[in-house]
């Protein structure tokens, strides 16, 4: 029994002992009674094992069903058929499971532990080659998990392209198989490495039973999920190997990545807030610390950074409120465009004339922090650093190599690219008064070899690159625990717990147009927490919804997360910097409430209105930003009748006061009949405050 805040996953072995099988999964309580997988009597035409409910097994004891694990001897068999060996538990909080298969050398040591204070559950394998002779891993999942569904499931996963990240999409799987995964050398735009499964039969939200699984991974994975003839769905996850195996040698172990596994018994809205919390869990200490509003110079300058511009800029932001100023990419040498550059990290004298710490003392003298945009991974075929090193680039001898945005990819899987990124960026934080790095990748690898590295085959070089990634991630944590980190890969190439349990903040995507961006920060929200979301105010037009929406709009939206500027606000004018000024006043009114608080999604990007509600820990203040999410002109069908967002989680009895306008809501009424807006093509979107009145107690009994 392993026991998380409020739920409880069960494991008993088979009755012959040969694999362990899921017993029950759900609240707590629920173990009490027969097994919802319940046993199989008897099998036609596959094994008990293809019929049972197994946390996890190899191919050869699972021919059928699809294996969890695939391993080969070289010149031999392949498959493992092994035996239980024991069981390891510290309370209800751990356990430890160990098979092995003495004639091939394999042990495989099953992990489960809880995370304290939540309802995730992580698990993971430990192989180890027991034998003399090397073993040859060909799958090598995380875990494997049976999901108790009675009609099929409702999978919800999150999907889309670069640009367009975090898409929400659902489907219902009956019979058959579904897989999403990347092989991009990162979890990839397409999908994220996040699943949300239900019973199709249950509705999305109320009091259904939702599971969720999250990949801690920033490489190559997949997430399957078969519905399989015993009436289940059974759901497995983890790392793809860049060659067709990974190699096992006598004497060592492989852990694959963490599986966070969450249950909530309140539908994907619930579910959301069991990730919320796990995310809060990994940020540690560093949650407490103020997520500053920032202003980027990018959209403003591009490639063209100069001093004088930039403390314009930085004079007009530090104006409006903000508190740390990035200046993004174009500030070093050899970048006057992007065919050069990356590699040479050194301040362009030419666009600091007095002298870059000169002009980063100028910046603070504004009141703002100061911050950088890297790009540690990548290097430009004309930068002094690749005519030094062009063997630290990924390629394959007598190949051609693939330029993707005129730029070439470090192989930081090798010890001495670590050792220069390392010693790149201690350089550039210990010589400049730097508080802020996001960290960007702008490609994937494509010529993927390590020439000099071994025989093809004998390298892992994807998880040589997750390897140093986080390396470098750990050092700046411990020898920079000051400077703020954000995580960025082409947008939201990059995320997931591995990543966010290393940096400050992410960047969802480069898409800042406000209709797109709103289903963007929807999907996020789904699988991340706010006080990870990084999002900017910009004049960016629509690219997939080219509705056009207010200021107010696109400050509402970035609210929702961690605020940011990124417009060329010398083309403001002076009502709208001043406009601007007002929201971000307001928003560090509320911020804490955005990022420690309980949040709920209310509505979607295709209803009239849609919001996220945020409630203050004890309930004093509830915050809710909202968007018209529908068209600007025209009249309403019923005239003067306002939308409304339903609130939830409220105490009805409770009398809550509009920090605004002094308007008194019973909890009742907004739980009930929801709060109204009254939208217009000029009021779009508002960020609302209900604070929670304290009444007196009520008179006795009688």
């Amino acid at each position: 029994m392993l026991r998380t805040a409020t739920a409880v996953y069960a494991v008993r072995l088979s009755a012959d002992r040969r694999w362990a099988e899921l017993d029950t999964w759900g609240p707590r309580g629920a173990e009490d009674g027969p097994p919802p997988l319940g046993r199989p009597r008897r099998t036609h035409f596959i094994t008990p094992a293809d019929a049972a409910p197994a946390e996890y097994l190899p191919y050869g004891m699972r021919p059928f069903g699809g294996a969890d694990l695939v391993v080969r001897r070289p010149g031999g068999e392949r498959g493992v058929w092994w035996t239980f060996e024991r069981a390891t538990a510290d309370g209800d909080r751990a356990l430890r499971l160990e098979f092995t298969d003495d004639h091939l050398g394999l042990r495989v040591a099953l992990r489960y532990e809880t995370v304290p204070g939540t309802d995730v559950l992580l698990r993971w394998a430990e192989l180890t080659c027991t034998g003399s002779e090397e073993l040859r891993l060909e799958r090598l999942d995380s875990a494997a998990i049976g999901v108790p569904v009675t009609t099929g499931a409702r999978l919800t996963h999150l999907t889309g392209q670069w640009s367009q990240e975090f898409q929400r999409a659902q489907l219902d799987l009956t019979r058959g198989r579904f897989e999403i995964g990347a092989t991009q050398g990162v979890p990839g735009h397409a999908y994220a490495p996040w699943l949300a499964v239900q019973d199709a039969a249950e509705p999305d939200e109320g009091a259904t039973p939702t599971y969720g699984i999250a990949l801690e991974w920033p490489g190559n994975w997949h997430i399957t999920a078969d519905a399989e003839p015993g009436g289940f769905v059974r759901v497995r996850a983890g790392r793809l190997p860049h060659e067709e195996s990974i190699a096992l040698a006598p004497g060592a172990t492989i852990s694959t990545p963490r599986l966070a596994c969450a249950f909530s018994p309140e539908g994907l809205d619930g579910l959301t807030r069991v990730w919320h919390t796990y995310e809060r869990r990994l940020a540690g200490e560093r949650l407490h610390r103020t997520r500053k509003v920032l202003y980027n110079s990018w959209e403003a300058t591009g490639f063209d950074v100069s001093a004088d511009a930039q403390l314009e800029l930085a004079a007009l932001a530090a104006d409006m409120g903000a508190e740390l100023f990035v200046v993004d990419d174009g500030w070093f040498r050899g970048r006057q465009d992007e065919t050069g550059g990356l590699g040479d990290w050194q301040p362009d004298p030419a666009g600091f004339p007095e002298g870059f710490d000169t002009f980063v003392e100028k910046v603070r003298a504004t009141g703002m922090d100061f911050g950088l945009w890297v790009e540690p991974e990548a290097v430009s075929p004309t930068s002094a650093l690749h005519a030094e090193h062009p063997d630290w680039v990924y390629r394959i001898d007598g190949r051609p190599a693939t330029l993707v945005r005129e730029q070439l990819l470090l192989d930081l899987g090798r010890t001495d690219v670590q050792e220069f990124v390392l010693a790149t960026l201690d350089r550039l934080l210990d010589e400049h008064a730097v508080d802020y790095l996001k960290w960007d990748m702008n490609r994937p690898p494509t010529e993927r070899g390590r020439p000099d590295g071994g025989p093809v085959g004998s390298q892992d070089l994807d998880a040589d690159h997750v390897a140093g990634y986080l390396r470098v991630l750990d050092h700046l944590r411990a020898r920079h625990p000051h400077v703020t980190v954000e995580g960025c890969a082409g947008g939201g190439g990059r995320i997931e717990h591995a990543t966010l349990a290393r940096t400050d903040v992410v960047w969802p995507s480069d898409n800042t147009a406000p209709l797109d961006r709103l289903a963007v920060q929807y999907g996020y929200l789904h699988a991340h927490a706010p006080h990870t979301m990084s999002s900017w105010v910009t004049d960016a037009p629509g690219v997939f919804d080219p509705r056009p929406r207010s200021l107010a709009f696109r400050f509402v939206l970035a609210a929702a997360g961690v605020l940011g500027v990124g417009a060329d606000i010398r083309a403001w004018t002076p009502g709208q910097r001043a406009e601007a000024a007002d929201w971000i006043a307001r928003y560090k009114d509320v911020r804490d409430v955005i990022h420690h608080g309980t949040a709920r999604l209310l509505n979607g990007p295709g209803d009239p209105a849609c919001g996220v509600q945020y409630e203050e820990q004890g309930g004093g203040r509830v915050v809710v930003t909202a968007w018209s999410t529908g068209r600007l002109d025209g009249a309403p069908l019923v005239p003067g009748r306002p939308a409304r967002l339903r609130l939830r989680g409220l105490d009805p009895a409770a009398r809550y006061t509009d920090t605004a306008d002094g308007t008194v809501y019973s909890g009742a009424h907004l739980l009930h009949s929801g709060l109204p807006f009254g939208w217009t093509g000029r009021y779009d979107a508002d960020l609302v405050v209900l604070a929670r009145q304290h009444t007196a107690p009520g008179p006795g009994p009688h």
